[in-house]
């Protein structure tokens, strides 16, 4: 199959996961970029010829490269359903990813903060624009454990004041609800009042620019660093470190697994379950403290 015609049929994929299956604009980006590569590796050979061991000798070349499991795995995902793709719609017999796994990564911990920093780093005066957006955002952040890209897309109507919850459109386009604490509505409240003043006919975005418009991802991350040097926080802070602690945190206070899964929108409770490796320190106090044969003897 020619290669033009076949780009075009990426980028006819890529528009079906968009429109269809709502996946986000970042992860559509990212399917783009890793078709793009398959294609460029598979330029000597038919793409409907290609076989398992094209497919294996691919990604041998990308791990030698210096590509991580995971990475590995996320892009045969994509090509996995690529070719699902074709053979729906376009006549393709087989798919030759199918059965393939990524070479295995070793599992990092993501970075969370302790309480007291997530504290420090949220107790700022709320007096300006800037200052009462900011706290909404990450109050909230941490308070309900959301992803920048669910953030980003909230709209003032996902937010019920009298439960006290939100309303959140999640990966795969899979639906969530979850509680609210009291000082992130506080901050909602406060920001909804400015909020009224500065919209844009038309805008529907509940976090607003400087010009009323709907803020982006990138100005969030840029806020949040801008935060954390102004409250004295060295870590290199990035949203999902709110969301990372969120998990964390609630884990050490309830032990419910099950419950922060729900709450991250995990479709596994395979990935909440990294959370319970990150405090151990909190868990020896714990036995500490509770085990008969750990306490000390005066």
């Amino acid at each position: 199959m020619a290669s033009n015609n076949l780009a075009s049929l990426a980028v006819a994929y890529i528009s079906h996961l968009s429109n269809e299956r709502r996946l986000s604009p970042l992860t559509c980006k990212s399917y783009s970029q890793d078709i793009t590569t398959l294609l460029k590796l598979a330029s000597k050979t038919p793409f409907n010829q290609l076989q398992i061991h094209h497919i294996r000798r691919f990604v041998a070349q990308l791990h030698s490269k210096g590509l991580s499991g995971r990475s590995l795995a996320r892009m045969l995902s994509a090509w996995r359903g690529f070719y699902n793709y074709l053979a729906r719609d376009h006549g393709y017999t087989h798919n030759p990813c199918a059965g393939l796994h990524a070479p295995k990564s070793p599992k990092t911990l993501p970075n969370v903060l302790s309480p007291d920093e997530t504290a420090k780093l949220l107790e700022f005066s709320a007096d300006d624009f800037m200052a009462l957006r900011d706290k909404a955002m990450f109050e909230l952040f941490y308070s309900s454990g959301l992803r920048l890209a669910e953030l980003v897309k909230l709209k003032p109507d996902d937010l019920n004041f009298p439960d006290c919850t939100v309303f959140i459109l999640g990966k795969g386009n899979k639906n969530r609800v979850v509680p609210i604490g009291k000082q992130a509505m506080q901050a909602l409240r406060e920001w909804m009042k400015l909020r009224e003043t500065l919209i844009k006919p038309g805008e529907k975005a509940l976090f607003l620019s400087r010009n009323g418009k709907g803020i982006s991802s990138r100005t969030v991350s840029q806020r949040l660093k801008i935060r954390a040097l102004q409250q004295d926080i060295n870590s290199n802070i990035h949203p999902h470190v709110l969301r990372h602690s969120f998990a964390s945190h609630l884990l050490q206070s309830s032990a419910d697994l099950r419950a922060v899964q729900e709450m991250l929108g995990h479709s596994s409770i395979s990935t909440t379950q990294i959370y319970t490796h990150l405090d151990f320190q909190h868990l020896a106090k714990v036995y500490d403290v509770t085990h008969p044969r750990a306490k000390k003897k005066g």
